[in-house]
Formats: structure tokens, sequence, C-alpha cells
């Protein structure tokens, strides 16, 4: 007898079930406040009612098992319905600690690297290692894979703060948000855009892509994948039909190489690539587009 067909899982329909219901909320809220109202209570309802016996159920599971707890914390969905509920199994501080590491890779394709240092009554404390300075996006990499990491796997943390290995003024401890207001005075707020064509990139390979109105030029070095501004450091031509060498991209038109495994930097005097920070999120491959970006 064959064994059971394992259930579908949809988890992206699942993912954005917060987004139908706030649609639906918004759509009662026509009739007025008191339906409104009415229909937030119901909801809060239902969902204190299914929080308490998954917090039985999770109970009993962990009792009977508790190696079920990593199980619970590795599946996306189920980790995230938890923390609703506060009943995720591991604290704010291990949960920020794995997300660090999902984000490692992209840090280092930058030249650097982060340390958690606590985390203490709602504040996230973080260092920096290694050197961006070449790299004119090592704000966005703040702002769009750090702190995007640390509030997706704790949402309830306040605040982020970073502690500077090597600071460039008497400030030591540098609050997220004044970077991050630094980011969008210079117009560089990005939006991610989900791009699930990167995940059929093949070792070595280089490809094109056209992202909410930007084109990005994206390769993949063994699991990992790159993406730029297809605009060449040197030239400022476009990069199509660029070739990937070991870890350098060179340009078609005026020959210059960028590495594309350390944040685009030129080759020599080549210049410097633009990055695009890419970060799986939902379980598909995604840019973070600037929203500065020149719709052709």
């Amino acid at each position: 007898m064959a064994p059971p067909k394992p259930p579908s899982r949809d988890d992206a329909k699942w993912r954005a079930a917060g987004d139908r219901i706030q649609t639906l909320l918004d759509a009662v809220a026509i009739g007025g406040m008191a339906a409104r109202e009415r229909a937030e209570q119901l909801v809060g309802e239902v969902t204190d009612l299914y929080g308490a016996a998954l917090e039985r159920m999770i109970e009993a599971a962990l009792t009977a098992k508790p190696e079920l707890a990593q199980v619970f914390a590795a599946d996306d969905l189920v980790a995230s319905l938890l923390l609703v509920h506060g009943l995720h199994p591991h604290d704010a501080e291990r949960r920020v600690a794995d997300a660090l590491e999902a984000v490692r890779p992209y840090l280092g394709s930058h030249g650097g690297d982060v340390s958690l240092l606590g985390v203490t009554d709602g504040v996230v404390r973080l260092q920096f290692q290694g050197s961006c300075k070449s790299c004119p996006s090592s704000s966005v990499t703040l702002e769009l894979a750090v702190q995007d990491a640390v509030r997706a796997a704790a949402p309830e943390i306040e605040t982020i703060e970073v502690v500077a290995a090597e600071p460039d003024s008497t400030t030591g401890v540098i609050p997220a948000d004044a970077l991050l207001n630094r980011v969008r005075a210079d117009g560089m707020r990005s939006t991610w855009q989900p791009v699930p064509a990167l995940a059929e990139l093949r070792d070595a390979e280089v490809g094109g892509f056209r992202v909410a109105g930007m084109t990005a030029l994206a390769c993949r070095i063994g699991d990992a994948v790159f993406a730029y501004r297809d605009r060449c450091g040197a030239c400022t031509g476009s990069m199509a039909g660029a070739r990937l060498t070991g870890a350098v991209l060179r340009c078609p038109g005026c020959g210059a190489g960028f590495d594309v495994v350390h944040a685009g930097c030129g080759i020599g005097e080549d210049g410097h690539l633009e990055p695009i920070p890419v970060l799986e999120r939902d379980g598909v491959l995604s840019m973070a587009v600037p929203a500065s970006a020149e719709v052709a």
C-alpha cells in the first residue's frame, strides 16, 4: 500500500493571510466605525480562541517530544503563528542570532560581518566588523538585510543599536534609525521585489532581469546569488553580455572587471558596480529595488 501523500502546502497563500484580513476589515469600515469595531472584536475573539487551543497543543507536543521545538521553529509559517501568540520555543536572543546567520552571506559579500552583543529590554545591540566603506550601499545593507531579518524574527524588539567597531567620529553607539534616516534622505528607500527566476540561475551563470522598472544583472557563485544595477562602473554603459570568470564580471564594452563577491569592487581603477541586496523572503529570492530607480 502506497504511503499517504503529504498535505498540500500553499505557503504563499497563508503568508498573505494578514493582508487579506486587513483588506476585509477596511472594507467593513465602509459601514461606519461601529461596524469596524464589531469586525475587529470578532477577529480578536477568533484569534484568542485558536491561540488558547494552540498553546495547549504546543505544551502537550513539547512535553511528549521536546525535540519538536526545533521542528516548529524551523517552519516559517508555524513559527510566525507562534510568534503572534507569544508561544515561540526560542527566546528573542536565539531568534535574532538565527536571523543574523541567514544574512551573513550577504554581509560577507560586502566585506563585512555582524556580531550580536545582546538583547536586553527590547533593545538589540549589534556590532559590525570588516569594511564596507568602498560599498555605496553599506547603509542599505543595514536597513534592508539586518533590520529586516531582526524585525521578522523578533517583532517585539523596540530598538536596534549598532556599536561601531571602528567609529569614524566620537559617537560610540549609533541608533539604527539615524542611519536609516540618512539612507532615506539620500533618496535610497528600497522595496523588496520577488524574483523567482533568480533560483534558476546555474553556477557561474549571468542573467539580466527587469525588476520594478530597473534592469539588474545577477549571477550565481555556488549557493550565493549576487545582483547589481546594469551599469558599468567604468564606462557607465550596459553590462548586457557580461561574462563571469571566477568571481570577476567583465564589461563587454570596455573590458573593466568587477569582483562580484566583494560588493562589485573594481579591479584596479575600474570603478564600482552598484550592488542590489538579494535575500530569500517567504521562500522566494527577492531584490531590494531602490525607489529612485529609473523607469525606462
